[in-house]
């Protein structure tokens, strides 16, 4: 544990919950992708099946749980709650299209051939592309909530901190996972313009649109 790894952990944490809340006070969920949302399900139930066999602290099995019933309830209002308000006309982004060359990877490219170190490896590298359809879908709708912007912002600051908290590991511990750094590189790459219509627009009160 590090300064970066925890700045990381409470921005995904407030990514959920802003998430959640925007959800349930608007009774709505319009502009959010929920293909995006099924493929992080993928990604901490793959990650944190050692939750049932590894008991590492009571920090570390509270947030996979809570990412894990986080993100599962995020579903639930998305498909069956609120589903009515659900945009799926603007949500087809072809899931296949990124979960079958993930799951091609990771059992070719992984640390271990073992189910449990390939499903971490596919984990790592589906949750590196799983934001795609919700950014799709911003690209083809024209523009996205403020809600939802602050979201997404949240959501890339915890990809760029736990990069941080890699070099900052490789420096003091001598630790280097070149998986979990490639993976985490191209999901912060896939958020670089977003962070500049971000900061250039939604911190002055403009709407965000995203070029087609």
């Amino acid at each position: 544990m590090n300064l970066f790894r925890l700045a990381g952990d409470l921005s995904h944490l407030l990514a959920i919950g802003v998430l959640l809340a925007k959800m349930w006070t608007s009774r709505s969920v319009s502009g959010i992708s929920g293909k995006s949302q099924v493929m992080f399900a993928m990604v901490f139930v793959t990650r944190y099946l050692d939750l049932f066999t590894t008991f590492i602290s009571v920090y570390n099995s509270v947030m996979k749980t809570v990412y894990i019933l986080g993100t599962f309830f995020t579903i639930y209002l998305i498909y069956m709650k609120f589903k009515a308000t659900y945009d799926g006309n603007h949500d087809t982004f072809r899931m296949e299209f990124l979960i079958v060359p993930v799951a091609g990877l990771s059992v070719l490219v992984n640390h271990e051939f073992t189910v449990m170190e390939i499903l971490w490896t596919f984990s790592i590298y589906l949750e590196s592309v799983a934001i795609l359809p919700q950014l799709f879908m911003i690209t083809k709708t024209g523009e996205a909530e403020t809600i939802t912007s602050h979201y997404l912002f949240a959501l890339g600051a915890y990809r760029g901190l736990y990069l941080a908290n890699w070099i900052y590991r490789y420096y003091t511990e001598g630790f280097f996972d070149l998986i979990a750094i490639v993976a985490g590189c191209v999901q912060t790459a896939l958020y670089c313009d977003f962070f500049y219509l971000y900061i250039t627009k939604v911190v002055k009160g403009q709407s965000l649109t995203l070029p087609a």
